[in-house]
């Protein structure tokens, strides 16, 4: 089957995906649905943050391609079941770009980030009904971590949020005693729930990405311990039958590693 031959045209993606999903197409291709490729698309989307944490251009590149793919292939099938086309996805969020960004298309005045925040929060309001829960538009399929920071965040667009990172501080020291003295282990989870949630209150207000920052250190982990396996294959030692002592001295020697030491 003939190919597209401008492999950088937006509409040769939407041809290939035409083809594959046709009769002539690959069979994977047809059998998928929106359901079946739910997977895929959180996938692709991890893939997508994970390319970005680790600061590789080209990498971040394709999975951002990936990422489309997964939009133009659910767009396809909307338009094979007369539900919602290319056109419609694109429609829908110019047409919300432009409806939240009235300061740009429109004769609102704003002048700070803080005031375009809370002016988006009214939009939004309006958008889902006054009678509607503020942070019912939160997707509860988010990790836990970086649910906690988005309902944080909608609430100090209201204005519901400590003064001083003190403030904050002191709730956590507030929850870890909590913690301390909880009677029985339900109790403790939930009291370390709270540490979390506080925690994540906490990044949020320093500009950290707590979902960001825990890859970040579980990739550190990662690459560390590994090392100190390939230490213990080099020098025929079992990591298992080692002490905690020599443990952290391989611990600390991939420390150096990981800092050109």
């Amino acid at each position: 089957m003939k190919q597209p031959q401008d492999l950088r045209s937006f509409d040769s993606l939407r041809e290939i995906l035409g083809i594959l999903r046709s009769p002539e197409g690959c069979p994977w291709d047809r059998a998928q649905t929106h359901k079946s490729m739910r997977d895929s698309l959180l996938e692709e989307t991890y893939e997508v943050l994970e390319a970005l944490d680790a600061d590789d251009k080209d990498r971040f590149c394709g999975e951002l391609g990936d990422l489309l793919l997964q939009i133009v292939f659910h767009a396809e099938m909307g338009s094979e079941a007369k539900e919602f086309d290319m056109g419609d996805v694109i429609e829908a969020i110019n047409t919300k770009l432009i409806r939240r960004h009235p300061h740009v298309f429109g004769e609102t005045k704003l002048s700070s980030s803080a005031e375009v925040l809370h002016n988006w929060e009214e939009i939004k309001k309006t958008e889902r009904g006054h009678d509607k829960p503020m942070l019912s538009g939160v997707p509860k399929q988010l990790p836990a971590l970086s649910y906690s920071q988005e309902i944080q965040g909608r609430v100090t667009r209201v204005g519901f949020d400590w003064k001083e990172d003190e403030g904050v501080l002191e709730k956590l020291a507030e929850e870890v005693a909590e913690y301390s003295s909880a009677p029985n282990a339900l109790e403790k989870e939930k009291e370390f729930g709270d540490i979390l949630f506080t925690l994540a209150n906490y990044a949020r207000r320093q500009g950290i990405d707590l979902e960001s920052a825990l890859r970040g250190a579980n990739r550190r982990f990662y690459s560390r311990f590994e090392h100190m396996e390939e230490l213990c294959r080099k020098t025929g030692r079992d990591i298992a039958k080692m002490s905690f002592a020599e443990q952290n001295e391989l611990w600390q020697a991939a420390k150096r590693k990981e800092n050109g030491e």
